[in-house]
C-alpha cells in the first residue's frame, strides 16, 4: 500500500472541524436559527480544554454539552470555542479546542459528524510512522427522529444513533 504523505484523512478532519467552527461563529453572532441546536461531545482530558475542577472530576475523559436554550457568552476563535453553561444550577465557563471535539450533532436537521483517532496496528506503525495518528472520520445521517435535547450536560452514551458513513470504507487497504 502506498504511503499517504499528504494525509488526506487529517485534511478532511480539519475541514469538517472548520464546518463546526463556522456554525458556532454564526451562532455567536446571530443566535440559533429556527429549531437548530447542537450536541457537542469532547475529550475533557485533551490539551487546552478548560473546565472547573468539579466538572473535570465528574467527566474525567469525555463529556457532551447541549447548546440550545441556556447558554451564554459563546465566543469562537480559530482554535477553540468558549461558552457559559449551567450544570446542576451552577454556572460554568468552558473552553474547548476544536481538536478536542469527538462529535457534533444538530438534531433539528439530523446532521452529525463524529471524529475519532484510531490506534495504528504495530506493523503499520513500523512501516509508516504517521499512521499512528490516523484519523477515522464519520458522518452520521440518522434517519429516525432524535430525542429532544435538553440544555444541560449529558454523557457520551447520549450520542445520537443512526447510519454512519466511514471514509475509511473508501480507502484502498
Amino acid at each position: 500500500m502506498a504511503t499517504d504523505h499528504i494525509r488526506y484523512d487529517l485534511l478532511a478532519q480539519d475541514a469538517l472541524r472548520g464546518l463546526v467552527r463556522k456554525v458556532l461563529t454564526d451562532t455567536a453572532k446571530s443566535g440559533l436559527p429556527g429549531e437548530h441546536h447542537f450536541s457537542i461531545s469532547f475529550r475533557t482530558d485533551a490539551e487546552g480544554v478548560k473546565l472547573s475542577p468539579r466538572l473535570r472530576e465528574q467527566f474525567p475523559q469525555e463529556m457532551t454539552v447541549i447548546l440550545q436554550y441556556q447558554f451564554w457568552d459563546l465566543k469562537v476563535t480559530d482554535q477553540a470555542f468558549e461558552v457559559g453553561l449551567s450544570f446542576g444550577g451552577v454556572p460554568e465557563k468552558l473552553s474547548v479546542p476544536f481538536a478536542a471535539i469527538k462529535s457534533f450533532f444538530d438534531p433539528a436537521v439530523q446532521f452529525g459528524l463524529q471524529f475519532e483517532t484510531l490506534e495504528a496496528e504495530p506493523e503499520a506503525a513500523e512501516t509508516a510512522p504517521a499512521a499512528s495518528a490516523a484519523a477515522d472520520l464519520k458522518v452520521a445521517t440518522p434517519e429516525a427522529p432524535a430525542e429532544e435535547a435538553t440544555p444541560q450536560a449529558a454523557t457520551a452514551s447520549d450520542r445520537p444513533s443512526g447510519e454512519v458513513v466511514r471514509l475509511d470504507r473508501f480507502r484502498k487497504k
